[in-house]
């Protein structure tokens, strides 16, 4: 029995028939408590749980970005804060990384999160997508959906609908007896997001929805959310819909939403209470007290609120997403700090007891003391002595008469190394048609060029002997998450190269993932360039620690045989977050790659984060 669409669809019609109503007073609901049934539903201009008037006080916490030994402090501080609900999205790569091979287990246990967060007096707003954005690669789709370059993902394309229907199934197995009136937490669950921004195809949104059902996700409400602007293009008018905004524009977008559901509840489905940062420029603050003067305004009117985000974590190893905004594309950083209450590494900052004591004073709550902060310490330093060239440790190569992207060499994220002879000499313009999206072009093993995507840099002149080997290094720095364009992200070479007007054929392509480091035959020798550089670290008893990058060009940091995440000197982040639980007492082992390596680093441990440094060249 799909009993909440179909009371949406009761709710849409007495509004469409234009019964007006006075606002009901919200009313402080009980935490949830496991195996306690509970309902939320539409009653005319506001939520009820229960039967009685519910205003949903949420907070976004991604738990793909937090270490799984945190979720409960970040959950803990959320209910101190003074949240009923928490917020979060589920990204179908995580768990989907190979095709039918589903990973529910460990920093995947998406149920255990949502448990711990009904453990800890909380309920749940559930994002399945299949499609999440949120400056996550791809916007949570799998790299595998573009193995074929003619698939079409988020459109009603019998291929990825069925990928999208065999995903969802296996997460309804895993959540949907979490469904608040089965007595879990989870009280909503969003169908698609944001899809007015991307396009208007309402049978599309309906097959996701009625995938959701399917998947088991038939007891909680569903709901849509979209910018006020977009909402007839992305919602379904038998759902409710909620808006998402930034700070600032509370009044009139939820006019607009007054205007276009009239006495529907009002809820903001993602209040930007900060924002994301892009490499190459400025790290995003937010006015904390602005947006404590209007998160009291919100929850005076009554109106539900999503604060987007709570707590932003990071998006370690590969799986920071990017922009693309007038045809320019902007990857995103590895932290996801965001710049909000809860920082990165779990600080409270005083945009923290700004809204707790908003909330504390509109609802007129008694709030639980935060937990106790977990102090970052300096740990030391680490000289990286042993290295290995990146051209010692290449795979067995494909061969194909023409480029192929990652997704068509089974690779997700990395690198890849595209080679072929020359048997002419040669002097002339070198393009690169479609590079996603940095390189490092090479002669005989000798750097000649960089390209880089965000300059829009395509093209070198290029000089070589005869009987040269030409190189092409390509890293993924992250694919497109938002917007029109992000169907179109395969990575690596995406079309073709020519040299003087002529296409280059017969590649050699080295699939580099790096995915097992550890093994590789380091050496005590020095080394430059594009190299792997190894050192270790004895901890007496580990604690959270940021690693000072600075001196470092771009590449990528390993723990413990762990992708910790992609560093840059063009700033702004110069440093990464390392957590304790990562870390081990005894002896740690660390790995950079840097396509720029200096002989005789040392890397240090520092007890605080650098994400607004400047850009810089190396010392």
């Amino acid at each position: 029995m799909r009993f909440n669409l179909l009371s949406s669809r009761c709710a849409a019609a007495l509004l469409m028939a234009g019964l007006a109503s006075t606002r009901a007073a919200a009313v402080t609901a009980e935490p949830p408590t496991p195996g306690t049934p509970h309902t939320l539903r539409v009653n005319r201009d506001h939520f009820e749980l229960d039967g009685k008037p519910f205003q949903i006080i949420s907070g976004a916490v991604h738990y793909e970005r937090v270490p799984r030994a945190y979720w409960r402090d970040r959950l803990r501080k959320a209910k101190a804060m003074g949240l009923n609900t928490v917020e979060t999205y589920v990204f179908w790569n995580w768990h989907e990384a190979v095709p039918g091979q589903f990973d529910f287990t460990g920093e995947h246990d998406v149920a255990e999160f949502i448990r711990e967060a009904q453990q800890e007096g909380l309920f749940v707003l559930l994002r399945p997508g299949p499609y999440s954005c949120a400056e996550w690669d791809f916007g949570g789709y799998p790299a595998w959906l573009l193995q074929d370059p003619a698939m079409k993902v988020r459109e009603n394309n019998p291929a990825f609908l069925a990928a999208a229907q065999r995903w969802l199934k296996h997460l309804g197995a895993e959540l949907a007896p979490l469904q608040s009136p089965l007595g879990g937490p989870i009280l909503a669950v969003q169908v698609e997001n944001e899809y007015g921004s991307f396009g208007s195809d309402h049978a599309y949104m309906r097959a996701i929805r009625d995938q959701i059902l399917d998947a088991g996700f038939d007891k909680a409400m569903l709901y849509t959310a979209d910018g006020a602007d977009e909402l007839e293009r992305g919602s379904l008018p038998e759902l409710p819909a909620v808006i998402n905004f930034g700070s600032g524009e509370a009044k009139p977008e939820f006019a607009k939403l007054a205007k276009l559901r009239p006495h529907a509840p009002m809820m903001c489905g993602e209040y930007w209470d900060g924002w994301f940062d892009h490499w190459g420029e400025k790290h995003h603050t937010t006015n904390p007290a602005a947006e404590a003067k209007e998160l009291e305004w919100i929850l005076r009117q009554g109106y539900s609120i999503n604060l987007y985000m709570l707590h932003g974590g990071t998006s370690f190893g590969w799986m920071a997403g990017a922009n693309i905004d007038d045809g320019k594309y902007d990857p995103d950083v590895t932290s996801y700090d965001y710049d909000v209450p809860v920082g990165e590494q779990g600080e409270l900052r005083d945009k923290f007891y700004l809204f707790r004591n908003v909330i504390r004073s509109v609802m007129g709550v008694a709030l639980p003391e935060p937990p106790a902060p977990m102090q970052p310490q300096a740990l030391g330093e680490v000289s990286l002595t042993q290295t290995t060239p990146l051209w010692q440790t290449l795979p067995t190569p494909v061969f194909a008469p023409n480029t192929l992207t990652m997704e068509q060499l089974g690779q997700s994220y990395g690198y890849i190394l595209y080679e072929t002879n020359l048997s002419e000499p040669v002097k002339g313009p070198l393009i690169i048609d479609q590079l996603h999206s940095y390189a490092q072009v090479y002669v005989d093993q000798k750097l000649v060029a960089t390209l880089d995507r965000r300059k829009g840099e395509a093209t070198v002149q290029l000089e070589a002997k005869a009987n040269s080997v030409l190189r092409i290094l390509v890293e993924n720095t992250g694919r497109v998450n938002f917007g029109p364009k992000f169907p179109q992200e395969q990575a690596g070479i995406t079309r073709r190269v020519t040299l003087n007007g002529n296409e280059l054929n017969n590649w050699r392509m080295y699939s580099l993932p790096m995915d097992a480091v550890s093994k590789l035959p380091f050496r005590d020798a020095p080394c430059q360039g594009a190299c792997f550089a190894r050192g270790s670290i004895n901890i007496e008893k580990p604690a959270d620690t940021f690693l000072d990058m600075r001196g470092f060009s771009h590449g990528m940091v390993f723990v413990n045989g762990r992708a910790l995440g992609r560093f840059w000197r063009i700033g702004p982040q110069r440093t990464l977050y390392l957590p304790a639980p990562w870390l081990h007492a005894g002896q740690n082992d660390i790995v950079v790659f840097d396509l720029d390596t200096q002989s005789g680093q040392t890397l240090r441990f520092i007890d605080h984060p650098i994400l607004d440094g400047a850009q810089e060249d190396r010392p």
